[in-house]
């Protein structure tokens, strides 16, 4: 079996730097303005300063104030996603995606048509750099684990290939924290009975290690071996897209729900756009201040990915809810139930403004691939006070 990890290099920030290739060289961060946004990609210049995707904003001001900040887009990342995973599926069927910009690839069927693993992993990686214009690392070996581990270890923009002959040598050479399942608070139990590499774990008799670790001693133990039986399993479509966004003042007021709602709508339609997606389910997530959360969905008649129709069925679960007894620290809408819009039937209804508002919105896609997201946005969300609105954007 010859399994490989393909994983982008920053993949937002790269995708932005096609369109703004004066930031080459730069620390640049992609992510939300604002105390409780999150990053959601560094540069490996900001990585330099210590930010890492996931951190929060106001700790990655600190680390680098000299940061250049990008807002997202969303329908763009997903829309380059597309094109990734197509030339995935060029060299194998057997293409499980793991996110926007990572995927396991089992090449085994393909070695006698494009030839050894080491070239094929080139052949990707020259395709993705040639046609997307953003840099890929590629891990290969005889399992998802030591393809992974390979991948990370080469980046960024590189090859690791590790044979069947090299696996256990190379995997005894790393820490414990390089095992899946050993974060950090079980490397500092193992670390107390004197257990720090690979090497080690494989060196420890499996029942001390079930006696540490518990049920999750004996998976610690054969992955120390290179010993990962799971295959690469194929998944074709997502189960649900979706955006939130966490308030940096909990918020009572319904003007400034609904506005959120209408934003995050759009966003969540241009995903489902850029994917070819439709919807048949909307949902709506709200997180009060105590962090209790509630959720609302309802079945559309007809499948959508207009934001407009989105946004009045988010509305309608909205006041569904009914009185709320506290403030709210987080709004969400998610499609679900999605399907491939080109099997689907976009006339939405007997109303002709669904169709006109879908036509704008698909217009709307194209400035915002060309200008960004900033450049054309629905008047309602531009009233004043849009900016300090407090809202942190995710997904």
């Amino acid at each position: 079996m010859c399994i490989m990890h393909v994983d982008m290099d920053a993949f937002f920030v790269s995708v932005e730097l096609r369109s703004r290739p004066e930031l080459l060289g730069v620390p640049v961060i992609v992510g939300f303005p604002g105390e409780r946004s999150v990053v959601l990609s560094a540069s490996y210049e900001a990585r330099a300063f210590g930010v890492k995707s996931a951190m929060p904003m106001a700790v990655a001001y600190r680390l680098c104030p000299q940061a250049v900040v990008i807002e997202p887009r969303h329908s763009l990342y997903y829309e380059v996603s597309g094109q990734l995973m197509k030339i995935f599926e060029s060299v194998t069927e057997l293409v499980e995606p793991l996110s926007v910009d990572e995927a396991f690839l089992d090449v085994s069927g393909a070695l006698r048509r494009l030839g050894p693993p080491r070239g094929i992993g080139e052949l990707i990686r020259g395709r993705v750099a040639t046609e997307l214009g953003i840099t890929a690392s590629v891990g290969i070996a005889e399992t998802k684990f030591v393809a992974k581990i390979a991948s990370t270890r080469c980046k960024p923009d590189g090859l690791l290939m590790i044979t069947p002959d090299e696996t256990v040598p190379y995997l005894h050479s790393l820490p414990v924290g390089a095992l899946w399942g050993v974060g950090a608070k079980t490397a500092e139990v193992l670390a107390r009975m004197g257990i720090r590499t690979v090497a080690d774990v494989a060196a420890t008799p499996l029942p001390t290690l079930k006696r540490i670790l518990g049920a999750a001693g004996e998976h610690v133990h054969r992955l120390s071996w290179g010993i990962d039986p799971r295959v690469v399993t194929p998944v074709r479509a997502e189960k649900s897209i979706g955006a939130e966004e966490t308030f940096v003042v909990d918020t009572a007021d319904d003007a400034l729900l609904h506005r959120e709602l209408l934003r995050l709508s759009h966003r969540t339609a241009g995903r489902l756009r850029a994917a070819g997606l439709v919807a048949r389910t909307i949902a709506l997530k709200l997180r009060y201040a105590d962090f209790s959360t509630i959720s609302r969905s309802r079945t559309v008649q007809t499948p959508v990915d207009s934001a407009q129709l989105i946004y009045s069925v988010a509305v309608q679960l909205l006041g569904s809810v009914g009185e709320r007894s506290q403030t709210v620290r987080l709004v969400g809408v998610r499609a679900e139930q999605l399907e491939e819009s080109a099997t689907t039937s976009l006339q939405l209804s007997f109303d002709r403004r669904d169709e006109n508002w879908r036509a704008a919105e698909q217009a709307l896609d194209q400035v915002t691939r060309k200008f960004g997201s900033k450049s054309v946005l629905p008047a309602r969300l531009m009233e004043p006070g849009r900016g300090t609105d407090g809202a942190s954007r995710h997904g």
